[in-house]
């Protein structure tokens, strides 16, 4: 069976995810920082200004990022030690299986042997291609050093996306998302477990 794969790379992003996609996590920072010593944040707003989707959307994450930080023991801060921003990106998959042939049975109209009616048949056929799409997109959340202004950390988030018609779904969906990235911050709690 062969496989063709098209990606296509919308403009928009189409938030969000369904609830039993799973999440890939990555996270990547500066291993010459010290995390310890960053105590607050803020929004970085010229970043967060740049991704491309709505601005309800942009909210939910923000909250779901607030939520996260202040759980971490971090206070939002007019003097930040730390500026978060946000990036999203999304790619359609097409996947094309086929064609396919194969053996069966069926029910229909027809003819068998020569001058027998049979409403039964069994034989070779022709199955065509079977076609799936599926919208993935990725969250990555950028912590910069606010005095140097340089990324010194930053989490991405990559799974399956659908548009989420029910708001409460969506939210909680939203708010798993940014908790799994947020689980990978600070790095020295990941190499402790």
């Amino acid at each position: 069976m062969k496989k063709i794969k098209i990606v296509v790379v919308p403009v928009l992003f189409i938030l969000f995810l369904t609830s039993c996609a799973s999440v890939n996590v990555l996270s990547d920072y500066d291993r010459q920082t010290d995390f310890t010593a960053y105590k607050s944040y803020a929004f970085y707003k010229t970043g967060i200004d740049r991704a491309q989707i709505s601005d309800l959307d942009k909210k939910r994450i923000l909250r779901a990022i607030e939520t996260e930080m202040d759980s971490l023991g971090f206070v939002k801060s007019e003097e930040p030690d730390l500026l978060v921003s946000i990036f999203t990106n999304e790619r359609v998959e097409v996947d094309v299986y086929g064609p396919a042939w194969g053996y069966g049975w069926g029910w229909g109209w027809g003819w068998g042997w020569p001058g027998y009616y049979n409403p039964y048949f069994w034989g070779p056929g022709y199955y065509g291609n079977n076609v799936s799409t599926r919208t993935e997109g990725s969250l990555y959340i950028d912590l910069i050093d606010a005095e140097k202004k340089e990324l010194v950390w930053q989490g991405r988030g990559v799974g399956t996306l659908n548009n989420v018609k029910n708001i409460e779904k969506k939210e909680k969906r939203i708010r798993e998302f940014v908790s799994q990235i947020m689980r990978q911050f600070p790095p020295e709690a990941m190499a402790e477990n």
